[in-house]
């Protein structure tokens, strides 16, 4: 245990030392906070940073299970302070980077001699991309606006190549990763400034924010501080890789939790629970995603929820379903209330008789006049994951990742509060 613990320490303070405030901050913040709007052609979620000297706004699509924040080098990265990860560094350790080459079209940004490399996907391919520093600068706050844009030189980045941005959206030039790794955003973040080791996503239809830090995370009109009304649940540490491509022993970086069960109308769904659990290959289990736009269930799941779903709502007449969707409805009988559509309601059932609940706004999804569809997918018989909780159950729910208690934190929809994702007082860095 202490052999462990000191190892523990060790990471922490090379990471601090890699990943460093810039002397242009004049003092540390408590906390940073990054917009995000959403693309309506891919329903991706995007962010902007700015990265590089003289410094260049970059949009990024998020991904919460990614293990490192990836940039195109390929088209016009020009920086001073640009410097690639030498073979076995301290920076090529953290990374975890296994692979080390050479590259013969440099020097340049993503292709030099003796660096590391780490694989890289996208929606559509999947390769290998230069472990690489640059300073990255973003906005602080006090959790109840935006405040002055601080930086962090030798920030941990992937340089990709440009064909890896097919099916993202237009407008971004690679990935900001969030997931569970010692270089993704939210962990070099909170070593560079030296906070919580926590960060809280709250997606929106249109826009929405992320905070890197603890609370308060406070909404306009009311100025509610959200972070003091969350429910929380063990984060679960998959052992086995969910990524597309991975070496062998590597473990995921997704954040699963442990969900039980499933309930309608508070009544339970009979499901095949053993599927609910991650097995030794890493398989079965709920994970949260920003990259999935709507849940995706294993078919018996699935099956199981649309038909206890269907006989809670009785009356409503079914219509020709509208692909991703199984379950669609005539809306003219559905009413509605201050959370969305009066459906019933779906519990993610959790430890200690605690629930994730999903009201209207966030089930049912309005893809045509008078039509309404149950927004889950079919993710077939034999998924990498039994639940995937997707982009939509997520909107206007703040979703709170505690890494170092190793727990997530949940608002439930933030329309009971009278407030929404996109209702953060953001206002211009000094």
């Amino acid at each position: 245990m202490a052999a462990s613990s000191s190892f523990l320490l060790f990471s922490a303070s090379l990471l601090f030392f890699i990943v460093s405030p810039s002397s242009q901050a004049s003092s540390r913040p408590k906390a940073l906070v990054l917009p995000v709007s959403k693309d309506a052609s891919t329903s991706q979620y995007v962010t902007q940073i700015k990265q590089r000297t003289p410094l260049v706004p970059i949009k990024l699509t998020l991904d919460l299970g990614a293990a490192s924040v990836w940039v195109d080098c390929e088209q016009d990265y020009v920086s001073s302070t640009y410097k690639p990860a030498r073979c076995n560094s301290a920076q090529c350790n953290l990374a975890r980077a296994k692979s080390c080459g050479t590259c013969s079209d440099g020097p340049k940004p993503g292709c030099n001699n003796n660096t590391c490399s780490l694989f890289l996907t996208s929606p559509t391919a999947a390769t290998f991309g230069e472990v690489s520093q640059d300073v990255v600068a973003v906005q602080s706050t006090d959790g109840k606006s935006s405040g002055k844009l601080v930086s962090a030189s030798n920030f941990l980045f992937t340089c990709g190549s440009t064909f890896l941005l097919d099916g993202l959206p237009s407008s971004v030039t690679g990935v900001a990763g969030l997931g569970r790794s010692k270089i993704s955003m939210p962990s070099q973040f909170s070593s560079a400034f030296s906070f919580p080791r926590k960060f809280a996503v709250c997606l929106g239809s249109s826009h929405g924010v992320i905070f890197f830090g603890d609370g308060p995370y406070s909404f306009l009109p009311f100025n509610i501080d959200i972070s003091k009304s969350l429910i929380y649940t063990p984060l679960i540490l998959n052992p086995v890789s969910t990524a597309p491509v991975s070496f062998n022993n590597d473990p995921s970086t997704d954040y699963f939790i442990g969900v039980t069960g499933i309930s309608i109308n508070e009544k339970p769904v009979s499901l095949n629970k053993t599927l609910l659990s991650i097995n030794k290959h890493g398989h079965g289990g709920t994970k949260i995603s920003t990259a999935a736009p709507y849940t995706v269930m294993q078919t018996s799941i699935y099956n199981a929820v649309v038909r206890a779903f269907i006989k809670e709502i009785p009356g409503i007449p079914r219509v020709q379903a509208v692909a991703p969707f199984g379950a669609c409805f005539n809306s003219t009988g559905i009413g509605f209330t201050r959370v969305g559509p009066g459906v019933p309601i779906i519990d993610l059932d959790l430890p200690n008789k605690e629930v994730w609940r999903i009201f209207g706004s966030n089930s049912m999804v309005h893809v045509k006049d008078d039509v309404l569809c149950l927004g889950f997918v079919d993710g077939g018989l034999e998924p990498t994951t039994s639940i995937v909780i997707g982009g939509h159950q997520l909107e206007d729910n703040l979703v709170q990742f505690d890494l170092a208690a190793s727990r997530v934190g949940f608002s439930s929809s933030l329309l009971f509060q009278r407030t929404t994702c996109a209702n953060f007082n953001f206002t211009s860095a000094a």
